[in-house]
């Protein structure tokens, strides 16, 4: 039998890009596609949003994904199966609106692409016809690819550098003028989302996007996910994390996420220089 929160299976899926599968079944008893959990890796660690990419009830399973690029996600990309996080909590945040839309074009980049799978598969069962699209840094960063044509009626990929598929998501252009869309669903970097956003606008598609704002309680009490959305101030974890890409202020968002980049590089680079953390460890 699994301790809660254990690991039930790590999966490497790029470079710095790790799946966790845990065990938690209350919280997989209840989780949705375009929610969140909100994970402490230790006792020392920090509180960490990381959207759900899958749970199985049966199980009792949930999965996220993570990039290992801060001192906390680092630590959590050096346990194994059989360690456990101190804590999960979840699911937060609202679930995203399923139901059948039409023709959906979903667009996923970096780390993102896992939840958007889950999506993807819902958007599906739901009776859309599906076209995904997956961005990625060049080639070698690039994952899920079976998974998404599988799970999709049409795939398209993209990388920033040309390496693979498509160079950049410019050719959404000339895919939209001669293909209508009744939605899109984006989750990524948030300079991606801001662009697939613009490259919608005018053709009038609803264009949801998933905001990862700095965060610390995830249930609305901090503030400090805030963002602005149609000139109002909205709290990620509450109202979100999916907002209209076409009311989003993205200019603002980026500030508030690089308020803290000079606090987290240095953290980053401490913890480097004293080794691995020995209490970022938890053995079932």
């Amino acid at each position: 039998m699994y301790k809660m929160y254990e690991i039930v299976c790590k999966k490497r899926l790029a470079h710095k890009e790790t799946l966790f599968e845990i065990y938690a079944p209350q919280i997989a008893a209840k989780s949705q596609p375009g929610q969140f959990l909100i994970v402490v890796p230790h006792e020392r660690g920090e509180r960490i949003p990381l959207t759900i990419c899958g749970y199985d009830i049966k199980k009792g399973t949930v999965s996220f994904a993570f990039h290992e690029v801060g001192k906390t996600t680092k630590e959590m990309g050096l346990m194994e199966e059989g360690d456990c996080l101190l804590n999960v909590t979840g699911p937060l945040g609202n679930p995203s609106e399923i139901k059948k839309f039409g023709k959906v074009l979903c667009v996923g980049g970096s780390i993102m692409i896992a939840p958007l799978l889950l999506q993807v598969k819902a958007m599906k069962e739901a009776g859309n016809h599906v076209t995904t699209v997956l961005g990625c840094r060049s080639k070698e960063f690039l994952f899920m690819e079976d998974e998404a044509r599988a799970l999709s009626d049409k795939l398209y990929i993209a990388s920033d550098d040309g390496s693979i598929g498509y160079k950049g998501l410019d050719f959404l252009k000339e895919l939209l003028k001669i293909e209508k869309f009744d939605r899109c669903v984006a989750l990524g970097p948030v300079v991606m989302m801001r662009e697939v956003s613009e490259i919608t606008r005018p053709y009038g598609i609803p264009t949801i996007v998933t905001l990862t704002p700095i965060m610390i309680d995830g249930m609305g009490m901090c503030g400090v996910c805030r963002v602005t959305v149609g000139g109002k101030m909205l709290f990620g974890c509450v109202d979100g994390p999916e907002f209209d890409g076409h009311k989003v202020d993205f200019d603002g968002l980026i500030q508030r996420q690089r308020m803290m980049l000079p606090e987290e590089r240095l953290s980053s680079m401490l913890w480097e220089m004293h080794g691995e953390c020995k209490c970022g460890r938890n053995k079932a």
